[in-house]
């Protein structure tokens, strides 16, 4: 088997269970403003999760800035319901960006696998989250003190699967692409961008399948020791 010597890692529904975190505080959000409004809690996290993935796939494609998404996800998923309240929006908006970072639920087997490879590997992370938010993320959880280069998409002025955003953290990590592995959930940004870079890459497929095109696949996070320890 290949030795790496550099591990690049995504965080959201990677390391950071993203999807756990951000359904405990937008169930949170609807107890507290929405719990008498006649609308079901499920009904409103779902159509929030509809409304923001769209809005990511524009701003990941370089079509919509951030403060737009961040202006429209909780407008639109209000209106879904026909509630046409912008203050309400912008205080969802701010209360979520305060709480959700600061949750610290973990993909299972994150925590146990980071704590093994940090000795033997120098970790990573490229993530297309705001840097401001995903700075949260890693402290909050207590994973930062692994990695040695934390870039996000906002910092190298790409986006995954942008190449230029994998070759700024290889360069910053001081890598080269042919010792690197590239591990996350995202066929499109993360095995598919680190692929065009010239990096191994680890595609973590929970539901099954996987790209087929990918270096390894994996469902679990502790398949990793097979391939790395």
């Amino acid at each position: 088997m290949r030795r790496y010597r550099h591990l690049f890692f995504d965080l959201d529904h990677t390391l950071w269970d993203f999807q756990a975190n951000s359904r405990a505080v937008l169930a949170e959000l609807w107890m507290e403003r929405l719990a008498g409004t006649g609308i079901a809690a499920d009904a409103f996290i779902a159509a929030y999760e509809r409304v923001n993935a769209a809005l990511w796939e524009q701003l990941d494609n370089g079509t919509m800035p951030k403060e737009v998404l961040r202006a429209l996800r909780f407008k639109q998923a209000l209106a879904h319901f026909g509630i046409q309240d912008g203050a309400m929006a912008r205080r969802l908006e701010e209360t979520y960006l305060d709480r959700c970072p600061q949750r610290a639920t973990l993909v299972p087997g994150a925590m146990g696998l980071l704590e093994d490879l940090h000795p033997h590997y120098q970790l990573h992370i490229i993530t297309n989250g705001f840097t401001e938010v995903q700075a949260v993320k890693l402290h909050s959880s207590g994973i930062r003190r692994f990695f040695k280069v934390v870039l996000t998409s906002e910092m190298a002025g790409a986006s995954k699967p942008n190449a230029r955003i994998f070759r700024h953290a290889l360069r910053a990590a001081g890598a080269r692409a042919g010792e690197s592995l590239m591990i996350g959930d995202s066929a499109r940004a993360d095995i598919a961008g680190g692929r065009v870079a010239g990096m191994d890459q680890a595609h973590f497929a929970p539901e099954g399948g996987g790209d087929p095109a990918a270096t390894h696949r994996i469902a679990r996070l502790d398949e990793l020791r097979t391939i790395l320890l």
